[in-house]
């Protein structure tokens, strides 16, 4: 499995042990019911929203499990195209694109997002422009369903700036956005 589906899958094993949890403390002002010996963990009980509401325990636990399954499982913050980049010779970059599986818009945006880490490769390198030698666009299907692919080769023009000894290495071969790392720094 991928990082992110193990950190997503981590995420929600927790989600649902502190939810499991919260049924088998005990609730002081707004809970009323008793908590039975044996049977359901979640106590027999209603939360008084107001005078005339009360939501039963069991079902908000329920509901809270599924909307967290949910947003773990969609994640809205994170990118929608994760990009992998190789570095070949003479100034050729083969960049690799994949959608994220579940995702809520953002399908035909493929093209845009290569060129826009064409441009920023550009400028990163100090080259003056790029080509695009070979562009491709497809669905890669597995047992999850089928996720958006594409992927290309480009060539850096102009002259490219080298790196001073200081700089350190050269762009990483794989990129992740600090948006995908912390979706909410």
């Amino acid at each position: 499995m991928s990082d992110l589906i193990l950190r997503k899958f981590r995420k929600l094993a927790g989600v649902l042990a502190i939810v499991g949890l919260a049924g088998c403390t005990g609730f002081t002002s707004r809970v009323a019911g008793t908590v039975p010996r044996q049977g359901s963990v979640i106590p027999d009980s209603t939360v008084q929203v107001s005078r005339s509401v009360a939501i039963p325990l069991e079902t908000m636990v329920y509901w809270g499990a599924y909307a967290g399954a949910a947003y773990l499982i969609l994640d809205p913050f994170a990118p929608n195209w994760e990009i992998e980049e190789a570095a070949l010779p003479n100034n050729l970059v083969h960049l690799s694109l994949k959608m994220k599986r579940y995702y809520a818009g953002g399908a035909g945006e493929a093209r845009v997002v290569f060129h826009r880490r064409a441009r920023d490769l550009v400028q990163y390198g100090g080259f003056e422009g790029y080509e695009v030698l070979e562009y491709t666009e497809g669905m890669a299907s597995s047992v999850l369903g089928s996720q958006r692919v594409s992927q290309g080769v480009v060539r850096l023009t102009g002259v490219g700036a080298e790196p001073a000894p200081s700089q350190g290495n050269p762009p990483p071969a794989r990129s992740i956005p600090a948006s995908a790392i912390n979706p909410r720094s």
